[in-house]
């Protein structure tokens, strides 16, 4: 990279974990030329507007996101474990939002009713990935995974519920314990919309791997 791209991805990263402590408007080209130890000029060179930096925030956070949760969520079968894997690295993404905070829900908190391009931005981005979600459970009804009357978007709707409920209790409420009240929530939705199969072979492998342990401990 050149050194004005170098320049660009640095202010651009300092400028992402501003927006996800403070949130988009706290975010502003003062605050940040102070932190990369530049001139305003010199920030402004790289991004028009403050908007314009906002904009470019929110694209990057949305490429993490993509990287971290969905592509590697890609590699795996369809149906049950591809939505597990995208469930389960969303649940791991917010342990470590907890500590620094999440640019979709603050966002969603700072643009609900405020009509622009960075609210249409991020109302784009995260009817996305419910998309995604939503395409993953009607992958996993169509191979059997799930009972085949099961409603994709309530599903999508209470998983999105439990990383809603996960965030305020562990970030804002501090509440212990909320990440394993999470899982145990998802495992309470593929319960009740898993196939009769599904979870036959749940509770099979449940059973090989009590019986795997037990013959371990006797062993040694």
């Amino acid at each position: 990279m050149r050194k004005g791209e170098l320049t660009r991805s640095a202010i651009l990263e300092a400028a992402l974990a501003v927006a996800s402590r403070d949130g988009l408007e706290g975010l502003t080209i003062g605050l940040l030329a102070d932190q990369m130890q530049m001139s305003k000029s010199g920030v402004f060179a790289h991004f028009g507007s403050r908007e314009d930096l906002q904009l470019e925030v929110i694209k990057l956070y949305h490429a993490n996101f993509e990287q971290e949760v969905f592509y590697p969520s890609l590699k795996l079968k369809r149906g049950l474990p591809r939505l597990e894997s995208m469930f389960s690295r969303w649940v791991k993404r917010v342990s470590v939002e907890i500590a620094s905070g999440c640019i979709y829900i603050s966002g969603a908190v700072e643009y609900d009713d405020r009509p622009g391009e960075l609210r249409e931005q991020l109302s784009s981005m995260v009817t996305t990935w419910q998309h995604a979600l939503r395409r993953a459970a009607v992958q996993a009804i169509e191979c059997g995974d799930l009972k085949a009357d099961t409603d994709p978007d309530q599903l999508v709707f209470e998983m999105y519920g439990l990383i809603l409920a996960l965030h305020h209790d562990a970030r804002f409420l501090k509440i212990a314990g909320s990440f394993e009240r999470t899982h145990q929530g998802f495992q309470r939705l593929i319960a009740h919309y898993g196939s009769t199969a599904m979870i036959s072979k749940i509770g099979a492998a449940s059973v090989a791997s009590a019986e795997h342990l037990a013959a371990s401990s006797v062993s040694n």
